[in-house]
């Protein structure tokens, strides 16, 4: 088992965290190539990637250009070509554990120690080899609980694999054994101990807890914090495994140094700028199961500067919603790739959102435009183009240069249905 050997009272987990921003963009890209020839020997990825010359990506602007591939998409592709879409360069039966995520989506672990690479996240929320670990992210057909325990295990941890439920028995295990640090949701925390002070238990031994998989208002962070359990997050999914994660600073989440991150305007494949809100895209370097730009269908946006900690990589503000905001209109489906493809034929329209309202006892769209002036042939061409892909009939309206929200949302329904 391999277990972190940089000593403990070291600041980050390795030199990789604090080394410069251009080191890290051309270790990456250089790494990058072998990494597409990699994904190019899984039969999916062969078809995705047909045209691509790994040789040739070097940078942002050439990957940017790559196609998409969507976790939206995987259950259906994972039905005509099971057990992974051809997404795999490890055959299943080499595979150390194959999962079954909601969906269901099928999820490949390799044999690799911290295959997931949650050990940078655990490190930066003071986890250190010795401790013992109170898992409670679930072991049952789903990753999270394996994730946590062998990120746990490369520090040199123990680990109590408590999973989810059985409150009293958790706080009796928590009792008993004294662990130091607790991994699971922060709601299951706070039920814990809840219930511990009911029991009268002493569960005073937790000092330190890394949570997911669902919002941590500061309301509760502060809760927990003041029953003695200092409390960051991270932010992983059963795909890529750790895309960001928090330090002691809590400004905004570090994008994890084992992918290439980027934030692209919903529905397309293409970058916003830095600080406007965008679906997240990754890129890992993981062999077992290659992922080149594959959205995850969640909303963030990229934070300027660096992390008061040091810690040098890219900073996202963490999740911020869902950018699948695919919308029934009379019956038609409306998709934000629809917009982005309005917006591509009319170069002049730098931002749009499509509103969806009730008028009148019918579904009426507006699609509200930046421009700052009104230009009668192009809402002429703009609404000809919305109908054209979209079937439907929208009203165009002009409005002011960074008037629209920069919430990442393309298409925004506000019909009051009930």
């Amino acid at each position: 088992m391999a277990v972190l050997t940089v000593a403990d009272d070291r600041p980050y987990y390795d030199d990789l965290e604090a080394r410069s921003p251009g080191q890290r963009e051309a270790a990456q890209f250089a790494a990058l190539p072998a990494q597409l020839r990699r994904a190019k020997s899984a039969p999916g990825f062969a078809r995705i990637l047909a045209d691509v010359d790994p040789d040739a990506v070097r940078d942002r602007a050439a990957l940017a250009k790559l196609p998409v591939t969507r976790k939206s998409a995987l259950i259906e592709q994972q039905k005509a070509e099971p057990p992974f879409a051809g997404l795999n360069a490890t055959a299943p039966g080499d595979l150390g554990r194959i999962f079954v995520s909601p969906g269901p989506i099928f999820d490949p672990e390799g044999r690799r120690a911290d295959y997931w690479r949650i050990g940078r996240a655990l490190y930066a929320a003071g986890f250190r080899r010795g401790d013992i670990v109170h898992n409670c992210f679930a072991y049952h057909l789903t990753p999270a609980g394996s994730m946590l325990e062998m990120a746990a295990h490369a520090l040199g941890c123990a680990v109590i694999p408590g999973g989810p439920g059985n409150t009293e028995q958790q706080v009796q295990a928590i009792a008993g054994l004294r662990p130091q640090g607790y991994t699971g949701t922060p709601s299951f925390l706070k039920i814990i101990l809840d219930k511990a002070a009911e029991l009268g238990a002493d569960v005073t031994s937790l000092k330190r807890a890394l949570v997911s998989a669902e919002a941590l208002p500061a309301s509760l962070r502060a809760e927990l914090k003041s029953r003695g359990v200092a409390t960051l997050q991270c932010y992983a999914s059963a795909d890529l495994g750790l895309i960001a994660y928090e330090s002691p600073a809590m400004e905004g989440m570090i994008v994890d140094e084992g992918i290439i991150l980027e934030i692209v305007r919903p529905g397309t494949g293409d970058p916003v700028p830095e600080g406007d809100v965008g679906e997240v895209v990754v890129t890992t370097f993981n062999e077992d199961y290659p992922l080149v730009r594959f959205a995850t269908g969640d909303l963030s946006a990229i934070l300027a500067g660096v992390s008061p900690c040091g810690r040098t990589n890219v900073r996202i503000k963490g999740w911020m919603g869902r950018a699948d905001q695919t919308t029934k209109v009379r019956g038609m489906f409306v998709h934000p790739a629809q917009i982005a493809e309005a917006l591509r034929r009319h170069p002049q329209v730098k931002k749009a959102r499509l509103i969806v309202d009730r008028v009148n006892e019918n579904d009426a769209m507006t699609l509200k435009c930046e421009l700052g002036q009104s230009d009668p042939a192009l809402e002429s061409a703009l609404a000809e183009t919305m109908h054209a892909l979209c079937k439907l009939r929208a009203t165009i309206e002009f409005v002011p240069p960074a008037s629209l929200p920069n919430d990442g949302k393309v298409i925004e329904d506000v019909r009051k249905l009930a």
